[in-house]
């Protein structure tokens, strides 16, 4: 029976794929992930050699169609991420739309994911939360940073390494006066997890190397 497998896998540690989603790699017909340099890193790594078709944010349409006919004519397809949960910033919902669609059972195997990871180690009030993925480059930024700091829940975002300084700036800049965590490099092994007020936050970044992918959480008071 044709099922679109949404698989978690490790957002650096490799030890953190569980063995589920190893047996669903190692069953499926088909991987689809975002970059196969990485994924095929992760295959390798645990001996599992299946066909990979590249689906990320660039894809066309057609990519969607091919993996549904895949999956109508009663293939079982794996859709992962580059790390943690497939769907979550990325374009995997889109799939995850079409096959729901198409009434193709889709069937979660549960993962990683640097929000969650981020979270359950800020120590900040996190019962509720607003989760914003990453923020915009340029239109909407603004507006986006003064509402993080009006924000009655706490809220966690990701960030890059190109404009991590500049959204503490911005932060700083607005009046951000609550207490923020921000983990850089979760499970790798340069993990670091910064707490404090922005500027405490912005004087420990610059005392390292700024390098890697971060997440920021701010607290909701």
């Amino acid at each position: 029976m044709a099922v679109l497998y949404v698989v978690g896998t490790p957002i650096g540690n490799l030890e953190d794929m569980t063995l589920r989603a190893l047996r669903i790699l190692k069953e499926v017909d088909l991987i689809a992930c975002e970059d196969t340099r990485v994924t095929k890193k992760l295959l390798v790594h645990y001996q599992i050699n299946k066909p990979l078709v590249s689906y990320h944010q660039h894809s066309q349409i057609s990519k969607i169609n091919f993996l549904i006919q895949e999956l109508m004519v009663g293939k079982k397809v794996a859709l992962v991420t580059d790390a943690g949960m497939p769907g979550i910033s990325d374009p995997g919902s889109l799939l995850v739309k079409a096959a729901v669609q198409e009434n193709i059972k889709v069937e979660v195997i549960p993962g990683p994911s640097a929000a969650t990871a981020a979270l359950s180690v800020s120590g900040l009030p996190v019962d509720r939360f607003l989760f914003l993925g990453f923020l915009p480059h340029k239109k909407g930024r603004e507006t986006m940073i003064k509402e993080i700091i009006a924000s009655e829940q706490s809220v966690i975002f990701y960030e890059s390494v190109h404009r991590i300084l500049k959204t503490l700036g911005q932060l700083k800049q607005f009046g951000l006066k609550r207490q923020l965590v921000v983990c850089r490099e979760l499970t790798k092994k340069f993990e670091s997890i910064y707490r404090g007020t922005v500027e405490e936050v912005l004087e420990q970044l610059l005392k390292d190397r700024v390098k890697g992918e971060f997440v920021v959480i701010v607290s909701n008071k």
